[in-house]
């Protein structure tokens, strides 16, 4: 019998060589999903990598706050958060279309969100820039000081910048911030096309030149150059007052946190690299949030409340007793909200009145109308106008004033339709 020299060529493999095949197989495919894992952990951390450097680091204004660190607020209520959101007008760079550069910023839009220890609400507060108030001494861009004054609040940013507008606002409020963010007008732009832009409702056309807008009545899908100018119209829209400018911010955002969370933007990693990207280009924030670990724990803080928990308001103000083209703070009133949000306590809005209603008007009988929205026990700006003694508070305890009703409006109110 001749010997057995294996398989002829063309023959099926031995168990040996299957099983020798089958090793190089698996090797392979071992070596290609590894490397699979090693590409898609790179692009992952090049992404990564880049929205964490896109972020600009506030540290001089941290180190500022640091040297007043005894006069500042103490934190009452653990858990709540503090955001202070500061809208930059600077001319510089791309934003040197929207007027000319002269070589200072002043705070266009300043707002104070409040989001609640249990994460179930949120408050925005809204500050007019032609509010009179104590701004304290504050160091200058060159290094020296100025001395305490009573002036405009937008003024702590031109002389200040960040430091200054935020021991200004604690100042007043008594609340103590602990992050800020500023935005410039490029960077909102940037966010809003982010999210495939924003839809509004306009009662009358906008035609302002100052503003770059153009708008006719009815509703629009506004893109971050339209939001812009929609955001900073004033003086051809509404009464043409900071007030009613503020308002029309408010309910922008209201639609913005609207559809950011109801288009899934924040589960959705392709719809939400894209924001992430625009949002930590435009971003100056304090230490705490310059990374994405830290912007993702706010986010994550309020993805979970209900758009009607959202609010937001104007600090009660009205005309300045010296100038009517200034404001000044409503007392009461305004110690009233500063309270609610020292203790983190909840804040109730209403519906905002008729413009020939908002500041304080009467009806016939020489009481607050039914129209406004208020409760029938306190005015528009919160202020007790007295009621059954006895009544039971909002907090359950028999004959406690019930909580003020400050006028403003919800996330959820500000959509079309």
């Amino acid at each position: 019998m001749p010997p057995d020299h294996g398989p002829a060529h063309g023959s099926s493999p031995t168990g040996a060589g299957r099983a020798r095949r089958r090793g190089r197989w698996l090797r392979y495919s071992a070596i290609g999903a590894a490397f699979l894992v090693l590409v898609a952990g790179g692009v992952g951390w090049i992404a990564y990598d880049r929205l964490n450097g896109n972020i600009t680091e506030d540290t001089d204004t941290a180190a500022e706050l640091a040297r007043y660190e005894k006069e500042r607020p103490t934190v009452l209520a653990e858990g709540a958060q503090n955001l202070l959101l500061i809208g930059s007008d600077s001319r510089a760079g791309k934003n040197g279309k929207y007027g000319r550069n002269d070589g200072t910023q002043r705070s266009d839009t300043t707002i104070l969100l409040h989001v609640a220890a249990d994460r179930k609400s949120a408050t925005a507060v809204s500050f007019p820039r032609d509010l009179m108030t104590d701004v304290p001494a504050c160091r200058q861009q060159d290094g020296s000081r100025h001395e305490e004054m009573f002036a405009m609040f937008n003024y702590a940013f031109e002389v200040g910048g960040s430091a200054c507008t935020i021991r200004t606002v604690e100042k007043m409020t008594g609340v103590r911030i602990d992050h800020h963010m500023v935005v410039d007008f490029d960077g909102f732009k940037d966010m809003v096309n982010a999210v495939g832009g924003v839809t509004v409702c306009l009662d009358r056309p906008i035609d302002d030149d100052d503003a770059h807008v153009r708008l006719a009545a009815g509703t629009h899908h506004l893109n971050g150059e339209q939001a812009l100018g929609y955001v900073r119209a004033r003086k051809t829209l509404g009464d043409g007052s900071d007030t009613d400018r503020m308002d029309r911010q408010q309910r922008f955002l209201g639609a913005l946190a609207e559809k950011v969370q109801s288009n899934g933007v924040l589960l959705n990693p392709t719809r939400l690299y894209p924001v992430l990207d625009a949002a930590t280009s435009s971003l100056t924030t304090d230490p705490g949030l310059a990374s994405l670990r830290g912007l993702y724990d706010l986010v994550r803080g309020m993805r979970g409340i209900p758009a009607e928990r959202i609010q937001f308001l104007t600090v009660p103000r009205e005309s300045y007793a010296y100038n009517a083209n200034r404001d000044q703070l409503v007392q009461p009133a305004a110690e009233r909200l500063f309270t609610q949000l020292r203790e983190d306590t909840p804040v109730k809005v209403a519906e905002q009145a008729p413009a020939e209603e908002e500041y304080g008007a009467q009806d016939e009988s020489g009481t607050d109308g039914e129209s406004d929205g208020y409760s029938d026990e306190y005015d528009e700006y919160g202020t007790y106008d007295g009621g059954e003694e006895g009544d039971e508070a909002s907090d359950g305890k028999p004959g406690a004033s019930p909580a003020p009703t400050f006028r403003g409006n919800t996330a959820g109110q500000a959509s079309c339709g």
